[in-house]
């Protein structure tokens, strides 16, 4: 065969392949239409073939079946096909790289089993180092592929943390790029929520001043795996709260609650913030000091806030003064239009810390606080009574009438009666 015949075949092959690209990616529209015609195996075959721009356009058809439903990645899986998206993304091509991590996530992201699969053909090893990379559209899909991995289990969170991703994932939080910053954020998330040992695991790393960082310096959905990572962190041991409270975590909160326009955002926010004050006096009264609580209320009082976001902000008002000693705080509150299953537990609280502080007993009573709690005790039908009359129980039987409601009308009566009196004698 002549060389003008080797060219022509070459050339052949070229607008044949292309043509072929063109078909895989007009499939990749119907995702059903791609299995139910049988072509899966044939898209598995050409993760073989040596030309790049082939297995792309494979990849990335596999990964758009995969993506639309459990059952379809099942099927994908059942094909052979994730060891050499594996492979793929040991090609030197950052644009295959790319497009196959893509569709590992596509498969992992759906249940555990799946998950599972793509953790046994390796894909963690060859996806951890490939966040150093400064190519955006990479690092991407590999810090999203790794976290749809962690989120699944401990075990598949921990495969993630052996393959050595901390503390090189945090760095990722300061890259220019608004997606991986989010996706980096959500690996953190993913490792952090399963057990404290992982959650220390990323604060031993300096995960928790990444995090800090990272909600202060960003907005909307991209600052919502950073919130919930420090939440994570914050619920499952005070010491582990401690260490977000100490690399100042609450002032990026609280500005988010107070920015935020979505009521998802703010619900997640106020989560967060209860995680932080729940755990001894200490941490509610850090909580309290930010000036965060009457916000809290507010926004459970709002007709306008959603349903979740009034559950928030009840959980995590109920849990911080369950802990708070602080009067000032606590008093703030009582001065507050609360639901009265939170007024409650205020005044129960408020009844604790007056048994054993003396000069908060002065204190209620100089703020209006005392006369406040009448008020309360004598409303009909209200079922705060009780928790008021523990609060009288700190105070002298005279004090607790001088600012009970009808007290000064007592004394107008008694004048009235002395003035008769002194009419009566008088005329006679």
């Amino acid at each position: 065969m002549g060389t003008r015949a080797v060219l022509q075949v070459f050339e052949r092959y070229q607008k044949e392949r292309v043509a072929f690209v063109s078909a895989i990616a007009e499939l990749s529209k119907s995702p059903q239409a791609v299995v139910d015609c049988g072509a899966l195996e044939g898209l598995v075959t050409c993760l073989e073939e040596f030309d790049p721009a082939v297995k792309e356009a494979a990849c990335y058809t596999l990964g758009y079946v995969a993506g639309h439903s459990p059952e379809l990645a099942q099927q994908v899986v059942d094909a052979g096909a994730v060891v050499l998206l594996v492979l793929c993304v040991q090609e030197p091509e950052l644009s295959l790289k790319r497009v196959a991590a893509s569709a590992l996530s596509d498969i992992a992201k759906h249940t555990p089993e799946l998950a599972q699969a793509v953790v046994d053909a390796g894909a963690v090893a060859y996806l951890a180092p490939l966040i150093l990379k400064q190519e955006p559209k990479l690092k991407r899909q590999v810090c999203c592929a790794l976290a749809q991995i962690a989120k699944h289990s401990v075990d598949m969170a921990e495969v993630v943390v052996e393959a050595e991703v901390f503390p090189k994932i945090l760095t990722c939080l300061k890259f220019p790029d608004e997606l991986v910053r989010k996706h980096a954020a959500t690996v953190v998330r993913e490792v952090a929520k399963h057990t404290p040992e992982l959650a220390q695991l990323v604060v031993g790393a300096g995960g928790v001043g990444a995090l800090v960082d990272y909600v202060g310096s960003t907005k909307g959905n991209t600052r919502l795996p950073g919130i919930m990572a420090l939440g994570y962190i914050a619920a499952f041991t005070e010491t582990l709260a401690l260490s977000v409270i100490a690399e100042k975590g609450l002032v990026p909160l609280v500005a988010a609650l107070s920015e935020e326009a979505e009521d998802h955002m703010k619900s997640a926010t106020a989560w967060a913030l209860g995680q932080l004050g729940r755990h001894t006096p200490d941490h509610a009264k850090a909580v309290a000091d930010t000036g965060v609580l009457p916000l809290l209320v507010t926004l459970e009082n709002d007709t306008h806030s959603s349903e979740d976001l009034k559950g928030k902000c009840r959980k995590a008002l109920k849990a911080i003064v369950a802990k708070l000693t602080f009067m000032p705080a606590l008093d703030a509150l009582v001065h507050r239009q609360l639901p009265e299953s939170i007024m409650k537990m205020v005044l129960e609280q408020v009844g604790k810390v007056l048994a054993n502080d003396p000069s908060g007993r002065a204190q209620f009573v100089h703020s209006g606080g005392l006369a406040a709690v009448q008020q309360m005790g004598e409303a009909p039908g209200t079922a705060l009574r009780e928790a008021v009359e523990i609060i009288n129980s700190n105070y002298p039987e005279e004090i607790v009438h001088y600012y009970s409601p009808g007290y000064s009308q007592q004394l107008l009566q008694k004048l009235d009666a002395m003035s008769s009196g002194s009419s009566a004698v008088a005329v006679n």
